[in-house]
């Protein structure tokens, strides 16, 4: 009976520890109000900013939201890459606005938001001292602009979202297994697994959620029992998984093998260290924040390199072994920043690493611990003043809360437009080869040749092995018909990286444009050897075989480029024209279609389908084909010839006649053009 007393004394004196504090309700709601308030305030200017760089990978290109592929396709291909929680959120969004990017930003911003108020809570239910500055400050950061401001990023946010869910639900389960409520325990206990599994498959890097949730428990309890393992067995499970698989993805699905990511194990030991310190740094000191940081040069024979990393080593020891003291909580928020870190803290290949080994949205889950302690000594610093100067709490934290705000709207104007954010990049980091070479991307694809071609050079200048800034002033030298320098630049690409399926493709791309279709085939096919799936090189070999008149071999091409990506408009259309040649005109309508439905503005499919429509006598639905494809391309001669043809078939030779003349007008040596106009006119033909 002693003994019963004593376990139900100890889980009544446990209880109160991990208890679920609350604020009255009407301070509650209005500090929550006022939290979310300010972050929607701070990150005003990315309101109404457009979609930048990764956003057509994830979003306005990817088949699975944009095209047919669709919802199934997002769990069930490579599609989803790693995160198709997320994706799925995209899915939805799009199904509601399209691609209007304002909403986007809004629910990315309001997902950050909720983080802010959910981390509140949490830090409430650890009774950590002013959990709401705690929060506040992590909410308001200027380093968090990067996640919040940037579309792609809703990666973060959501995953942090269910991330924190998982330990609230977790520490509600405790308290009520502690209280004896098994039920209502359990049910909390499956909640934490639901919302655990929903933040890893929004985003890996929420793998250490395992061991975020022991640590909790820790300090909660106060002590750590070994059989507490077995509860933490589903969670290990989970992250287990996911972490193989992303290991996995960003090798050899994101390409993160190669030079760049071949630093020994005593290189990535102090570039850990140094992870560690930096980001630490960034939180006490947001100045400059770049959205690529210089990629750190590492000396392994150079002793000091390793200092940060055993400094950090130092720092963890010494603050365990004062665990017991007034230390702890600086403990637990410094063992739950490095865990939270250690995805990406150089020991695992991650392709973003190829620019930079330091992201500011990589610290997005670990600054958490680090602010709400600074939240917290804060708190306790006032208390002193609390009697003599009540307001001075008051008045310094709404001063610091509002610089930080400042700092973050500051920071959030680069996200403009993706044209603001690498001149941004370029000008707090000279050395940004990939922002030299993206905004010479964006000249190049908008037809600016000469505007973009320096900015390719001054990346090349900065890494001279950069595959992809040879193969885009390649294309741009061939644009101008320099081919033999073009060339030149394309197939250093490939020597850079010859097992690139991109480098092959691109050389591949180049030779077909100048007419060497057999050379262009071999690099085509080296392309596919590399990924199979490539159905831009399956493609453009179909198009060498349907320019040499292999029609089965070329519908063999693009049928399979179809297969693996139903959205691909082009392969429809290609496919469309050899039954068209084949004579199949009814399979060739039906392509035609397909691509029109995937790509309403194809001006060429348009245009194929009226030629097919005519050729099956359905003159009426043909003539809508042509003027449909006029209002896209309303200079294409050749169309309104094809106008003509129908209409004067048709018996509308007025109408015909104006075509006739537009074609010519358009093309004065259209001499087809011209002899019709003769015919009806009545004059002699010449």
């Amino acid at each position: 009976m002693t003994y019963g007393r004593t376990i139900r004394e100890r889980n009544t004196k446990l209880a109160g520890v991990v208890g679920i504090v609350r604020p009255p309700w009407n301070q509650c709601w209005f500090w929550g109000i006022l939290l979310v308030f300010a972050v929607f305030i701070a990150y005003q200017p990315a309101w109404c900013t457009g979609f930048i760089w990764d956003d057509d990978q994830h979003l306005t290109e990817n088949p699975c939201i944009v095209g047919p592929l669709g919802f199934k396709q997002i769990w069930t291909s490579s599609s989803a890459v790693y995160y198709p929680l997320t994706l799925t959120s995209f899915w939805m969004q799009h199904a509601l606005w399209g691609l209007n990017p304002i909403p986007y930003h809004l629910v990315n911003i309001a997902m950050h938001a909720a983080c802010g108020i959910l981390l509140w809570q949490v830090l409430q239910s650890l009774k950590v001292r002013g959990a709401w500055l705690g929060a506040a400050l992590w909410a308001l950061h200027p380093v968090q602009t990067e996640s919040a401001a940037w579309i792609t990023e809703l990666k973060n946010t959501q995953s942090a979202f269910f991330y924190l869910l998982t330990v609230l639900f977790f520490l509600k389960w405790r308290f009520e297994e502690i209280s004896g409520k098994e039920q209502k325990a359990e049910r909390y206990y499956i909640l934490a697994l639901f919302f655990a599994a929903s933040a890893i498959l929004s985003k890996t890097s929420t793998v250490m959620l395992p061991v975020v949730v022991g640590l909790c428990w820790w300090c909660v309890d106060g002590h750590w029992r070994w059989r507490n393992i077995f509860r933490l067995i589903p969670f290990f499970a989970i992250s287990a998984v996911a972490s193989g698989w992303t290991i996995w993805e960003q090798q050899f699905h994101s390409g993160a093998l190669g030079p760049e990511w071949s630093q020994s194990w005593p290189e990535r030991f102090a570039i850990a260290g140094k992870v560690i310190w930096f980001y630490m740094g960034k939180l006490f000191w947001p100045y400059p924040l770049i959205f690529l940081y210089p990629r750190w040069q590492i000396n392994a024979a150079q002793p000091l390199v390793y200092l940060p990393a055993f400094a950090a080593g130092a720092v963890m020891f010494v603050l365990w072994l004062k665990r017991h003291t007034g230390l702890r909580p600086a403990f637990f928020a410094f063992a739950y920043f490095v865990v939270s870190l250690f995805p990406v803290l150089g020991f695992f290949n991650v392709y973003f690493f190829r620019y930079s080994f330091v992201g500011d949205h990589f610290q997005y889950l670990a600054s958490m611990g680090p602010l709400a302690l600074a939240g917290a000594g804060i708190s306790a610093g006032f208390d002193y003043f609390k009697e003599r100067l009540p307001l001075l709490k008051l008045i310094v934290c709404g001063v610091l809360l509002a610089t930080l705000a400042t700092l973050t709207w500051q920071q959030s104007k680069m996200y403009k437009d993706i044209e603001t954010l690498w001149r941004t990049t370029i000008a707090r980091n000279p050395h940004a080869f990939l922002a030299y070479n993206n905004l010479g991307a964006i000249y190049l694809h908008a037809g600016q040749v000469d505007e973009a071609m320096p900015y390719f050079q001054k990346a090349l200048e900065s890494d001279p092995d950069f595959a992809e800034a040879h193969s885009n002033l390649g294309e741009a030298l061939m644009r101008i018909g320099r081919a033999d320098e073009g060339l030149l630049e394309l197939k250093k690409a490939l020597a850079i990286t010859p097992d690139s399926a991109d480098s092959q493709y691109n050389l591949g791309n180049a030779l077909m444009q100048i007419g060497q279709l057999e050379e262009a085939m071999d690099h085509f096919q080296k392309a596919l050897k590399i990924k199979p799936d490539f159905v831009k090189a399956d493609n453009n070999l179909g198009i060498i075989f349907l320019r040499t008149q292999h029609l089965n071999e070329a519908g063999i091409c693009f049928e399979r480029a179809i297969e693996i990506d139903p959205g691909y408009a082009e392969a429809h259309y290609n496919l469309g024209g050899v039954f068209e040649l084949q004579g199949n005109l009814d399979q060739a309508a039906t392509q035609f279609q397909k691509a029109i439905e995937i790509k309403p503005d194809y001006a060429h499919a348009y245009s194929n389908l009226a030629d097919v429509l005519a050729a099956q006598g359905k003159l009426d639905d043909a003539v809508g084909e042509y003027q449909l494809t006029l209002k896209l391309d309303p200079n294409a001669a050749q169309v309104h010839f094809q106008l003509g043809l129908v209409l004067q078939k048709q018996g509308r030779l007025a109408d015909a006649i104006a075509e006739y003349q537009e074609a010519v007008r358009l093309n004065p040596q259209y001499e087809q053009a011209k002899q019709q106009l003769r015919t009806l006119e009545g004059l002699p033909s010449q």
